[in-house]
């Protein structure tokens, strides 16, 4: 397999010099722990005490990593990403919200970018998180087979409208959507809710995709399971395959509460999880199954072009796509799309303020994966010395 990942020239085409140095010395700063938790607790006291640095975070971070504060302001990211072929998942990544008014919100947003996905080429796919439309209590009660009072029961029934009216909305748009998968403690009642998704809007071809957190152990068995419903009830089964984002909060929960933890072991334990979870889509899309590969990571990418390479699989079919977050990895997305893979970085958007959870999210996974950081300096630092050689 030719090695295309390196190639810096692809990769940051789209940026000029200024935006080369901004995203090397911001990088420089994630790549630091210290820093990372310095500026996390000062983040969250300026907001806590109404202090002016909204400014400071947009010039920096959320420039970065965000689309914009509206899904307008994303357009003009997603037309320069398309320029190159790389298509975008506009993302409203508000979080933690607990208000009914809050939840409805998220849904005429979600509404919103399944109405802009139709009309662009650029935009194959809407998204939404399951808590993004309802309590993370509720779920959690919900997975736990716990009894709901009457008012909770009611409000249930509201996030089931929730939910369906989004997975309806993008069946009649035929825009794929893609349902992220969140803390394992709350993922049993989503996932049960995604199935349901698929039975009734996948009949035909794959609408709904569920998220599998290889970082679980159980996860290729779970889309094994899954997979094995779809093919006994005739409805086709899509999954977003990532890693995961909630290590930490994971362990620390399980180790407090006194259950095995359902992280795997160690990290070459989770990236076999995330290639045979990959590698098992692959080789049954002709039974009904369609692949988003979620990763940052080179070797998991180049398994996937082998993949589609041994089972004749075209560069360019819809039902096999990578992608990564927007602000990393452009090495692989640009590469990728340079020879015709299908490729979407995740786009996201909203407040200011409503988006720092996601960004801090964002900063702390950056340390905790080892080497993704230095890899991203290590190629800023290719291309501005590539560019000042010319």
């Amino acid at each position: 397999m030719e090695k295309i990942f390196d190639n810096t020239a692809v990769a940051f085409a789209l940026k000029n010099n200024t935006e080369l140095n901004k995203a090397y010395y911001l990088f420089k700063l994630i790549s630091s722990n210290t820093l990372v938790k310095l500026g996390t607790s000062l983040t969250n006291f300026a907001i806590s005490t109404n202090l002016p640095v909204k400014g400071l975070i947009k010039s920096t971070v959320f420039d970065h990593f965000c689309g914009g504060v509206t899904e307008e302001d994303c357009l003009k990211v997603v037309d320069k990403m398309y320029t190159k072929g790389v298509s975008s998942v506009l993302d409203y990544s508000v979080e933690g919200k607990e208000t009914e008014q809050q939840f409805d919100h998220a849904l005429q947003m979600t509404l919103k970018t399944i109405e802009f996905a139709k009309e662009r080429a650029a935009i194959p796919f809407a998204v939404f998180k399951p808590t993004g439309v309802g309590r993370f209590f509720l779920f959690e009660k919900k997975g736990e087979n716990k009894a709901f009072t009457d008012a909770e029961q009611q409000e249930w029934n509201r996030v089931v409208e929730r939910f369906d009216l989004i997975c309806r909305t993008a069946y009649e748009k035929d825009v794929l959507l893609l349902i992220d998968a969140e803390e394992s403690w709350m993922q049993d009642a989503a996932d049960d809710l995604v199935l349901d998704m698929m039975r009734t809007y996948n009949k035909e071809k794959c609408i709904v995709f569920n998220t599998a957190q290889t970082y679980r152990w159980d996860r290729f068995d779970f889309v094994k399971n899954t997979h094995a419903v779809g093919l006994r009830e005739g409805f086709h089964v899509g999954f977003k395959v990532v890693r995961g984002a909630y290590m930490e909060k994971e362990r620390a929960r399980a180790e407090e509460k006194g259950y095995p933890s359902p992280i795997c072991a160690t990290k070459a334990q989770t990236d076999a999880t995330f290639n045979k979870t990959m590698t098992y889509i692959a080789e049954n899309l002709e039974n009904k199954m369609a692949l988003f590969a979620g990763t940052h990571n080179e070797e998991s990418s180049y398994l996937l072009m082998d993949l589609m390479t041994q089972n004749n699989i075209p560069h360019t079919d819809k039902r096999v796509w990578f992608g990564q977050l927007y602000g990393m990895s452009d090495n692989i997305s640009y590469n990728l799309s340079n020879h015709n893979y299908n490729v979407a970085k995740y786009l996201p958007f909203g407040p200011v303020y409503d988006v720092v959870p996601y960004l801090i999210r964002r900063a702390n996974e950056n340390t905790s994966v080892a080497g993704q950081t230095n890899r991203e300096l290590d190629l800023l630092d290719k291309e501005l010395k590539r560019r000042r050689s010319k």
